[in-house]
């Protein structure tokens, strides 16, 4: 195992922050590791009816380009992934999920980064309780649309859907 020698932080941000750690490896050789340290987030698969699959098509800064994708979100601190489920599917898709089940937890980038995605199906999806307050968070401007399974792998096929998260998360629906 690595031996840490010093830790520093040399970026807070709104959704995470980033570190370096000097270590020493096993080998003998002292380096810094450069680490982004991300709360965890949630992936969710809508399945409004058998052979159904809800995503949202969503402007993404970063790339510049609209994109379709699985809703997905960040943990707010303290948060429950299963309640995180069931809240982020309502701000996102602007239905209320009366079951989550979890299907997996997986690192997408577990070389630089320590953020674990939570996959969760989103099932038995109806309408939000009167009293809900959930919203889209204001930076997002969200389409859902409803997909048949087989189209939204298509699209992934296609290249019409660029996003990892959800070209994986789309191969996790029975």
């Amino acid at each position: 195992m690595p031996v840490l020698l010093n830790r520093r932080e040399v970026h807070q941000g709104r959704v995470f922050r980033v570190e370096v750690d000097r270590v020493t490896l096993p080998s003998g050789h002292t380096l810094d590791m450069e680490i982004v340290r991300h709360p965890g987030s949630v992936v969710l698969i809508p399945v409004p009816a058998p052979g159904q699959v809800v995503l949202i098509r969503q402007y993404r800064y970063v790339i510049d380009r609209w994109i379709w994708e699985l809703p997905a979100g960040t943990l707010k601190p303290g948060e429950h992934p299963d309640e995180a489920a069931a809240r982020e599917c309502e701000e996102e898709i602007g239905l209320a999920p009366g079951r989550v089940e979890r299907v997996g937890g997986y690192y997408p980038t577990p070389g630089f980064c320590d953020e674990e995605m939570a996959y969760y199906r989103c099932l038995d999806l109806g309408p939000p309780a009167p009293d809900s307050t959930a919203r889209p968070d204001e930076d997002e401007v969200i389409e859902p649309r409803t997909f048949a399974i087989a189209e939204a792998r298509a699209m992934v096929a296609s290249g019409e859907i660029v996003d990892l998260k959800t070209a994986f998360g789309l191969t996790l629906v029975p």
